[in-house]
């Protein structure tokens, strides 16, 4: 059974059964919140739907125990599941595939068919190929730029939505977040996408923007570093909905 979550007149969801439980019993979610599933005539507070969910009470304070704020620093350090290499390089694959279909509509609008289908007839009949790559490349400039602004604007917009997350991530189950496991803005989204949209500018590979994620601590690519963000694996979806920011609209939802 999947379940939606009402929050402040925002639906959330869906999510599993067994996430709405782990959910209610760790207190991510409230037993106050608002939930639906299909088959149900109306909203019900989750107290009505789980009613045998209810938060786990705190284990008895030690004494002994490090200070809070040490904890709590310690928490947010090791607290995140960071994307490896090779699942973000899958990811990239996965983009580029879908890629290849808006770059190919754009090769045939600005010509760039007739330039390859030119240059393969002037390899056939042995021209010069210094002459005939220079001009497959002037006659391909339009297509091939707006191929890199198409693949700029993909990523940028991807991972600033609320998936956070472009298709090949969200097909691994990862998402891009600030330092804090947040969703990033529009803005800082395009600045993260710039060393991307520079590697494909100079015609470098772009799997060198992932190459750092092989030995830096959060496993950060250059372009997290740059724009100070993170890649960290589960999806959306397998989170639960933020918290509201105050509690005075709780219980009242408007699907």
């Amino acid at each position: 059974m999947e379940v939606w979550i009402g929050r402040q007149g925002e639906r959330h969801g869906p999510y599993r059964e067994d996430q709405i439980r782990e959910w209610l019993r760790s207190g991510q979610l409230s037993r106050d919140d608002l939930g639906w599933y299909d088959g149900l005539a109306d909203w019900q507070p989750l107290s009505v739907l789980f009613p045998q969910e209810r938060p786990t009470p705190p284990p008895t304070p030690n004494i002994y125990a490090p200070p809070q704020a040490a904890v709590h620093m310690s928490a947010n350090v090791t607290a995140f599941d960071y994307a490896g290499f090779w699942q973000r390089v899958g990811a990239w694959i996965i983009d580029l595939i879908i890629l290849t279909i808006p770059s190919m509509i754009a090769a045939y609008m600005l010509g760039g068919v007739e330039a390859y289908t030119h240059f393969i007839a002037q390899f056939q009949s042995n021209a010069d190929m210094t002459k005939a790559l220079h001009d497959y490349v002037d006659a391909t400039e339009s297509s091939t730029f707006a191929s890199i602004i198409i693949t700029y604007i993909y990523y940028t917009l991807f991972e600033a939505s609320k998936w956070q997350a472009t298709p090949g991530k969200l097909a691994l189950r990862l998402r891009v977040t600030d330092l804090d496991g947040q969703r990033i803005s529009f803005v800082r989204s395009a600045g993260r996408n710039v060393v991307r949209l520079m590697s494909l500018v100079f015609g470098l590979i772009p799997v060198i923007c992932y190459l750092a994620v092989a030995w830096t601590q959060r496993k950060q690519g250059l372009h997290d570093l740059m724009a100070s963000t993170l890649v960290l694996n589960g999806s959306v979806q397998a989170l639960p909905p933020p918290r509201p920011q105050s509690s005075s609209d709780r219980g009242s939802f408007n699907a």
